[in-house]
């Protein structure tokens, strides 16, 4: 049976709660996700942003994207899954709550992200069918 561990992209880059928007893009950017965790300064997980967040909450918003910090803007409310979570719990995670992006933490780090292409990738096609109806279909 496979974990969250075996499916999850390894390494996630994380962001200061205190950095900009600007600054949040770039790595966003530079990494080439859609998504980072938030962190505080003594490392504990405060949220998660996303580009969506940076357009409609930063520049749609008309705010100055290079003073307004990620925390004012981040989702606070974060899922999360140990790296020893069997696969079949992550996608009931991700469907259940209709998240598109799941972090995976280890005691209070941040080890890892799981997204909708991760599970593309790593898991049976009923189960994906299972959880594309549940994060995208009317309930």
């Amino acid at each position: 049976m496979s974990t969250a561990r075996d499916i999850m992209t390894p390494q996630a880059h994380t962001v200061s709660d205190s950095a900009s928007l600007v600054e949040a893009a770039t790595l966003m950017r530079d990494h080439g996700v859609g998504a980072l965790p938030v962190v505080s300064s003594d490392g504990a997980l405060t949220g998660i942003i996303t580009d969506r967040d940076i357009v409609v909450q930063g520049v749609a918003a008309s705010h100055d994207v290079g003073a307004v910090a990620v925390g004012t803007v981040t989702q606070g409310i974060v899922s999360t899954v140990a790296p020893d979570e069997d696969v079949d719990r992550v996608v009931g995670v991700m469907g259940d709550q209709q998240i598109k992006r799941l972090v995976v933490i280890d005691g209070h780090d941040v080890v890892g992200m799981i997204s909708e292409s991760d599970l593309a990738r790593n898991v049976d096609e009923d189960k994906i069918v299972d959880f594309v109806k549940q994060v995208y279909g009317r309930s």
